[in-house]
């Protein structure tokens, strides 16, 4: 059995300032509108569910497409926070007559949009997968959305900055769409603690005496806690409603080895717990970033949080390519979907892993 998280204080090993709530008064404003979260069952949806749902919020409704995950969450709603007014759904955001039908009867005004798949290493053999979920799912909502005049804040990563991976093309083409409908994106780090992060995975690793394994030595990543992450999208959602991109203000990426050995003092002190060095999985890159070259950071009224002024696409020049995407999914051309993801996003550079499954799909269609 994997040693319990519980009680570990995150900032002794980010060393910095933890990202502040926004203030009660703002969330208060802010509960008072209809909310819809997407992908309720996960990790961060699920606090930021918790939290609203403390706040005396006109109506929450909260969208999963996994079972055992919504159930997670009604319990622990309805233990934590009895008198909250919220509707548990089961479904998907691909499904368009589940989407009007929420928007029909509860009318929600703001959406946190977390429904996406997340698994860097499995997205890169499921490249289709991807792009149905993290891309068509987004088009779906971000449509209802715009049909009903509701604000959409999509959760994304910094993944989707120059990525490497299938997920991280995903989540950009996702942000594109977005913000060519006049909505907001908040960039996440890591989440620490998160379901099935490398935090899970070390700490089982741990209840077996070890190895830890760490990907490189020199693995770097920007890391967030859950608190934070909520509190990041609540203050993305605060700001006016137009079209804009936030980041964290992190100070600098940190070592993934510095993680597994804090973990191991913490969770199994005084044992020698060694770590095993992999390799760089497809789609993994050394380092994250929060921004890529063309973005440029500048401070906002809320402390942790940056802005940046996205490069946006135009509607007109990005629903051609969806439905390029579109027609090489319906297909199942895995070629024709990886070219235009390709296009789509100018910085994605496809891992090797990819490029054989394009090389074998190629292979198939050849007379």
């Amino acid at each position: 059995m994997a040693p319990t998280l519980d009680g570990i204080d995150w900032h002794l090993f980010l060393a910095r300032p933890r990202i502040p709530s926004p203030p009660p008064e703002t969330l208060h404003s802010l509960a008072q509108q209809s909310i819809l979260l997407t992908g309720a069952g996960g990790s961060i949806a699920a606090s930021l569910a918790l939290r609203l749902a403390n706040l005396p919020a006109r109506q929450l409704t909260l969208l999963e497409a996994s079972e055992s995950h919504l159930f997670s969450l009604q319990r622990d709603l309805r233990r934590t926070a009895p008198a909250a007014r919220a509707e548990f759904l089961l479904g998907s955001v691909a499904d368009r007559a589940l989407l009007e039908d929420v928007f029909a009867s509860h009318a929600p005004r703001l959406i946190f949009h977390a429904a996406a798949f997340k698994h860097v290493p499995l997205l890169e053999e499921q490249p289709l997968a991807a792009i149905a979920n993290n891309i068509f799912g987004t088009q779906q909502l971000v449509s209802a959305a715009t049909e009903f005049g509701a604000r959409v804040v999509l959760v994304s990563t910094d993944k989707a900055v120059e990525p490497t991976s299938v997920m991280g093309a995903t989540k950009r083409v996702a942000e594109q769409i977005v913000l060519a409908a006049g909505g907001t994106v908040q960039r996440l780090a890591n989440v620490l603690a998160s379901r099935d992060s490398v935090v899970e995975v070390f700490a089982s690793q741990l209840a077996e005496g070890g190895p830890l394994t760490v990907t490189d030595p020199a693995a770097r990543r920007f890391f967030v806690t859950v608190e934070e992450a909520v509190n990041l999208l609540l203050a993305a959602a605060l700001q006016p409603p137009e079209p804009a991109l936030f980041v964290p203000s992190l100070p600098q990426p940190q070592f993934v080895a510095g993680l597994a050995r804090f973990l191991a003092q913490e969770l199994a002190p005084g044992k020698n717990i060694e770590l095993a060095f992999t390799r760089l999985r497809p789609g993994d890159k050394e380092s994250e970033q929060l921004w890529s070259t063309a973005e440029q950071a500048q401070a906002t009224s809320r402390p942790g949080l940056l802005s940046l002024a996205p490069a946006r696409m135009s509607t007109s020049a990005l629903h051609p390519q969806l439905a390029q995407l579109h027609d090489a999914l319906s297909a199942r051309d895995v070629a024709a979907a990886v070219a235009t993801l390709c296009r789509m996003v100018p910085g994605y550079t496809p891992s090797e892993l990819v490029q054989s499954l394009v090389g074998k799909a190629g292979a198939r269609v050849m007379p």
